[in-house]
């Protein structure tokens, strides 16, 4: 975490291992473009959470990329956002799950651009994690309301990148 002599901390965390990552990604094939598999797989999250967003998102070294995207009907969205919006960088670095009940709660997060321009109030995401415990990305569900996500909802959101993350890696999309 860096610090801005300006006043404010900076919102996202330093990344010693974007390099590796995105070399890592395209030895592996994914995270540059859309794939109706991983669509479906965050389609899925979404349903299964209850939530109007869920992500398969790939961390690059100066953007996201959400190569799997579900945002309900009239929730429009884009494909990428800077690494200094949202939460799944810092799901990344720590390669830990995150789950944010009200981010309200939370100091560090209660400026972020995707909480104050898109009214983001709860986030749950988990690494995306190789052979070799490098976080490649995040799967992440995220509503406008707070909600209590609780243990089912973290070891939820942890049995769904485990998944993902295998089928990643012996090569076969979701």
């Amino acid at each position: 975490m860096g610090f801005d002599p300006t006043g404010r901390l900076l919102l996202t965390p330093d990344d010693p291992d974007a390099p590796a990552r995105a070399e890592r990604l395209r030895e592996l094939g994914v995270g540059g473009a859309p794939d109706p598999a991983f669509d479906a797989a965050a389609r899925d999250l979404a349903r299964l959470a209850g939530t109007p967003f869920a992500l398969v998102n790939f961390i690059g070294e100066r953007e996201q990329f959400f190569a799997g995207l579900y945002a309900a009907p009239g929730e429009g969205t884009g494909r990428t956002m800077p690494r200094d919006r949202g939460f799944c960088p810092y799901v990344v670095v720590r390669r830990k799950a995150l789950v944010l009940d009200d981010v309200g709660d939370y100091p560090r997060f209660a400026g972020n651009p995707l909480v104050d321009e898109e009214g983001i109030r709860s986030y749950l995401g988990a690494p995306l994690l190789d052979a070799d415990g490098r976080a490649l990305g995040t799967v992440c569900v995220l509503d406008r309301l707070p909600r209590p996500w609780g243990r089912a909802g973290l070891e939820s959101i942890k049995a769904a990148a485990a998944e993902l993350s295998g089928r990643i890696l012996a090569g076969k999309t979701p």
